[in-house]
């Protein structure tokens, strides 16, 4: 189930190698993402992009929004 979490839990997630996604837009994760995440851009995500993700592991989405 989908939960938010703060930054000492991610990290935590990145450590244990858990998949992480980020669904920020292209260039903004060409300027900077977190290491070994992958991206698929909010607006894309579908069904068909996110059968690349390992179903067998744990995934933390990442996103970035200014309020």
């Amino acid at each position: 189930m989908p939960e938010d979490i703060g930054l000492a839990d991610m990290r935590r997630l990145v450590e244990e190698r858990s998949q992480v996604v980020e669904v920020l837009p292209p260039s903004e994760y060409a300027a900077e993402h977190l290491p070994g995440a992958v991206n698929i851009p909010l607006k894309s995500l579908s069904e068909a992009t996110a059968a690349q993700l390992d179903t067998h592991s744990r995934v933390a989405v990442y996103c970035w929004d200014y309020f």
